[in-house]
């Protein structure tokens, strides 16, 4: 099942299969390490929902949610 990064949940993981936005935007996501085949998980959101902190490659990363709403994952994949 396909979701946007943005509506995963604390705890959540799937695989990332596509990047949407800008040839800039794409760019910039991919430069952060966020790339097809990668497994990311969600650690947690802000209080107010935005950023929301992600686990990828060993790492923590932020992103704020019109970010994340560019990136589609796979949720069955992840398991």
């Amino acid at each position: 099942m396909l979701k946007k990064l943005s509506e995963l949940q604390p705890g959540e993981k799937g695989v990332i299969v596509r990047l949407n936005g800008s040839s800039s935007t794409r760019r910039r996501i991919m430069d952060m390490g966020i790339v097809k085949g990668e497994t990311i998980s969600v650690v947690r959101r802000a209080p107010l929902g935005d950023p929301v902190e992600f686990d990828i490659k060993d790492y923590n990363l932020s992103l704020r949610k019109r970010e994340a709403e560019n990136i589609y994952v796979d949720m069955e994949e992840s398991r």
